[in-house]
């Protein structure tokens, strides 16, 4: 099926084509949505009210984007307005759970083998997790589709409405910020 016929399918509310999309994208949105939130069950709901969001909007679709394109923009701009309403947890998550969905124990081991190596590689990744959160918010939904959505430059730009050179901008201050903030917090911690 070419993409016009999905959006004509989905705008003339055809429930299978509508079953197709979700399928073909919802790994896609949920990782976004988790990669923003970082908490499962959220990125959950978020991800349900993107199709919802997308099965009540694709009338008003404009072609002038890809598909794939809007639904990334609903995912991010939902998460981002979740963001908005929750305060902050501060119990993180580390990326390999996020990602993989693989369950604390089976990412760290289960706690009798090298238990002072797992510990250090939760602390890491928690380090790492509350460095990306503390990014401003374009910096971090611009490295976020970058290094974990693998989403070119021109994609990003497309899904963020920036121009590619503020997207590069973003991306190079991201890694700066990162850098900065990693760097002293394991300064701190040598000391």
């Amino acid at each position: 099926m070419t993409e016009e016929e999905i959006i004509r399918g989905l705008q003339s509310g055809d429930e299978k084509v509508f079953r197709e999309v979700v399928d073909r994208y919802q790994t896609q949105v949920f990782r976004t949505c988790m990669g923003m939130l970082h908490h499962r069950e959220d990125a959950e709901d978020i991800a349900q009210e993107v199709f919802v969001e997308v099965y009540r909007s694709v009338k008003n679709f404009r072609t002038d984007s890809k598909l794939s394109t809007w639904i990334y923009r609903i995912a991010i701009n939902k998460s981002l307005n979740h963001l908005r309403k929750r305060s902050r947890s501060r119990w993180l998550q580390p990326f390999e759970m996020l990602f993989n969905g693989k369950s604390e124990e089976s990412v760290y081991g289960s706690g009798e083998s090298m238990p002072h190596a797992a510990l250090e590689k939760k602390q890491r990744m928690q380090k790492l997790h509350a460095a990306i959160d503390a990014l401003p918010e374009r910096q971090k939904t611009v490295f976020l589709l970058n290094k974990f959505e693998e989403l070119s430059y021109q994609e990003i730009a497309e899904v963020t409405g920036q121009t590619i050179s503020s997207v590069e901008s973003l991306l190079h201050r991201a890694k700066v910020n990162l850098q900065k903030k990693l760097w002293n917090c394991y300064k701190k911690e040598c000391l």
